[in-house]
């Protein structure tokens, strides 16, 4: 299924899981990393494709890889650090964010300053969470139904909100790191899936591309959406994976998402050749 522009597109399965995967990240040397929720793990897949399990949390869902490769990773309520090798170093933030309660931090990204954003997913008064580096906190945007994926721009400007359960992308844009210009604006309205059902159309997990394009992971919709940087929808990619979760470039060209059929399970990794 391709919408707008046309993309040639190469989709490969890099391995079957059994539970539905989430939080696509990679290191320095290439490795992937998965986190499954019900599997109450991060999985490491080498260029081998072996897979052992990298650490044990609660419940991990999004992570991000720092540039000494330490893992960020929402774990339930909480954000935990761990370094390369997979040994816990220290929680950065649990049920409680500047004094109000944090219910499930979903994802999260971090800017040049070592600040991190992350969602707190949960229906009608979600939130994006700031974790100053040098030990601010608060709530950055409230009154959001399901928060989700989240990215900075790469002026670091802006950041994009998948707001789940309106399906569509918000942006909010920065005064300065953690601090709001206004309210969240639309960026872009998705597409709906032909079921009309609520579930079905999900935005999940957010990237951007070296030019400025916005690539959404669409739960539900099977899809991964190509949006232009004034909000319009240029492609879709129908992945075949009905539960897509989330996504990441491992190169200019090659996406890695993570996802399934079902949950719990099972899931798998994919990869998506652009050119």
């Amino acid at each position: 299924m391709c919408i707008g522009n046309l993309l040639n597109t190469q989709i490969e399965k890099i391995v079957d899981l059994p539970f539905y995967t989430e939080g696509p990240a990679m290191d320095s040397i290439g490795n992937i990393y998965c986190s499954t929720l019900a599997g109450r793990s991060i999985l490491k897949i080498d260029a081998q494709y072996r897979i052992t399990k990298w650490a044990q949390l609660t419940c991990p869902n999004g992570q991000i890889i720092l540039p000494n490769d330490e893992h960020l990773i929402c774990d339930d309520a909480a954000i935990r650090r761990f370094d390369k090798e997979g040994k816990f170093i220290k929680t950065e933030m649990e049920g409680h964010c500047g004094g109000i309660p944090v219910y499930s931090s979903n994802d999260l990204v971090t800017d040049s300053g070592g600040n991190i954003y992350f969602t707190d997913s949960i229906r009608n008064n979600g939130k994006v969470c700031f974790l100053g580096a040098d030990g601010q906190r608060h709530i950055l945007a409230t009154g959001l139904d399901y928060p989700n994926g989240l990215v900075l721009s790469s002026h670091q400007e802006w950041l994009y909100v998948a707001e789940s359960y309106k399906n569509r992308i918000l942006k909010i844009d920065l005064k300065s790191p953690g601090i709001a210009k206004g309210r969240a604006e639309i960026f872009a309205e998705l597409p709906r899936h032909q079921s009309g059902r609520e579930q079905d159309n999900l935005p999940d997990g957010l990237t951007l591309d070296k030019y400025g394009n916005l690539w959404v992971a669409h739960y539900g919709m099977q899809a991964v959406h190509w949006i232009s940087p004034a909000g319009r929808l240029l492609s879709s990619i129908n992945t075949m994976m009905p539960f897509t979760s989330n996504l990441i470039f491992a190169d200019e060209q090659t996406l890695i998402v993570t996802g399934g059929y079902e949950e719990p399970g099972p899931g798998a990794l994919l990869r998506i050749l652009i050119s």
